[in-house]
């Protein structure tokens, strides 16, 4: 049997980064108890010339499959690749059960956990009638604000998606919906 292969971008923090490479040599170790099997990582440090350049090394590398931890980083991938299989999910694929092309359906987060955010937020702060989710329009996927808009109803908040690429649009846009009353505004998860 041959050596299965796949490479890995991550667009956190570097694979030097101690904490990061603790996490990847047990990842490792985990999988190759598994069979054989070679990971390469890159990572591109949030950087997107970075991503680009790791992305293309690693589809040189023809590896069997393709692992992104973001958006960001499956974007870089697509750029280099349309026949290695990359699982992903965050609205960037039609559908988990027909994701089309060489991005697989696969969610690496539980989006019906946003709903139970914003059913939270009502409990703790019941008066709140008006939510905002900021998210990195660049990154942001469909299912997760979906699951936020098909809760909110059931929980009296209406709620607006407010596109945000830097912390200075952040600060205007938290600025502007905290002067409204009965407001509360999350960040959802933004990866790099």
């Amino acid at each position: 049997m041959g050596c299965a292969a796949s490479g890995v971008l991550i667009g956190g923090p570097a694979t030097d980064d101690p904490e990061m490479q603790a996490r990847t040599d047990a990842l490792t170790q985990a999988l190759h108890q598994l069979g054989n099997l070679q990971i390469d990582y890159r990572s591109s440090a949030g950087n997107e010339e970075r991503a680009r350049k790791f992305a293309a090394e690693l589809v040189a590398l023809k590896p069997d499959v393709l692992v992104a931890s973001s958006a960001a980083t499956v974007a870089s991938l697509l750029q280099v690749t349309r026949t290695v299989p990359i699982p992903v999910g965050a609205g960037l694929i039609e559908s988990l059960a027909r994701p089309g092309g060489n991005v697989t359906g696969f969610v690496q987060f539980e989006y019906n956990l946003s709903g139970k955010w914003l059913e939270l937020l009502k409990q703790i702060a019941p008066s709140v009638t008006r939510a905002a989710v900021l998210r990195d329009a660049a990154v942001a996927g469909v299912g997760q604000f979906a699951v936020i808009q098909s809760v909110a109803p059931t929980v009296g908040i209406d709620v607006s998606p407010i596109n945000v690429g830097n912390p200075d649009e952040i600060d205007r846009a938290v600025t502007a919906f905290a002067r409204r009353p009965d407001s509360a505004a999350w960040l959802r998860s933004i990866a790099s």
